[in-house]
């Protein structure tokens, strides 16, 4: 097991280091994914999110007050460069309730997917968008070029969890369901069994 931890759970798209073959990324979370998959055999990578993220929070309020950005703050200036596209697809959300699903895409078709984000409308806004961020990340992820041959191969997988850090529930974004679901003993297998379809 590998765990990279870091300020909203972000890793960097492979679009910020110009065209694939160019320039290669040289930050922690790209080299920790090569280690894991190219040279650890770790085959689920897990993007894992929580409820009421500091970070999440900070991303949030620049994004409504970008008075606030502190031109000092390691933290603000990667938050803004990394968070844009998931802020930009909560903007998207919450301009229109019923504009259907949120697609994230990816250079492989494996890899992309929709998500409808609290479709019975519970979360705050900031939950909202740690979901949608920590579902970026799975297309952030499938972005790097090292890890083509095995995605295309299906002996990686992508996943996403998300932590409600008050009720201790964990939720795990099911693709079928086009969303994140609550697991517990009534629905485990049945996750499971998803997972391993996934790989076959």
């Amino acid at each position: 097991m590998f765990v990279v931890r870091n300020s909203g759970n972000m890793i960097p798209h492979a679009n910020n280091y110009g065209p694939s073959g160019y320039e290669v990324s040289v930050t922690t979370e790209p080299a920790a994914l090569e280690l894991a998959v190219k040279r650890g055999k770790i085959n689920h990578v897990i993007v894992c999110g929580h409820s009421d993220c500091k970070a999440i929070n900070t991303l949030y309020n620049l994004h409504k007050c970008p008075k606030s950005f502190d031109p000092e703050s390691p933290m603000d200036h990667w938050l803004r460069r990394h968070g844009f596209n998931s802020i930009r697809k909560l903007e998207k959300r919450l301009a229109d309730k019923n504009a259907g699903p949120i697609e994230f895409v990816s250079d492989n078709p494996l890899f992309s997917f929709s998500a409808v984000i609290d479709p019975e409308d519970k979360l705050n806004v900031e939950d909202k968008l740690s979901q949608i961020n920590t579902l970026q990340q799975l297309e952030n992820v499938a972005s790097h070029g090292f890890l083509k041959e095995f995605l295309v191969s299906q002996t990686v997988d992508l996943h996403a969890m998300w932590f409600d850090i008050y009720t201790g529930e964990m939720h795990m974004f099911s693709k079928p369901n086009k969303q994140f679901v609550l697991v517990d003993e009534s629905n485990v297998e049945e996750l499971i069994d998803e997972v391993e379809k996934h790989q076959t």
